[in-house]
């Protein structure tokens, strides 16, 4: 089977993630703390790009992921802002995770 090129970002980018987030449960606090400074506004950025891309329309609809031209769906929030919405604040409220940063909905 040949690899795409999106098969390649892909598995490039959750090796990155993956490795982020190895680093950040084993590293020493000095190590963490840097890694954190360099790294989280990288991946706030990358979070804010793609979120940029589904942003609502004036009524409330999702230009990326609207299947139909003329959807007669209700306003409503489209998945990568669900998604993200979800691992942002449900990882948030999990027991014996840190709540160090926690934004009211």
């Amino acid at each position: 089977m040949s690899t795409t090129v999106f098969s390649q970002l892909d598995r490039s980018l959750h090796e990155h993630l993956a490795n982020l987030v190895r680093l950040s449960a084993t590293a020493d606090p000095d190590t963490a703390a840097e890694l954190a400074r360099s790294e989280l506004p990288r991946v706030v950025t990358a979070l804010k790009t793609l979120l940029d891309e589904h942003t609502p329309d004036e009524h409330g609809r999702c230009p990326t992921c609207r299947t139909r031209r003329f959807s007669r769906r209700l306003p409503s929030p489209c998945r990568a802002y669900l998604g993200a919405q979800l691992a942002l604040t449900v990882s948030a409220e999990t027991p014996g995770l840190n709540r160090h940063v926690r934004t009211p909905v």
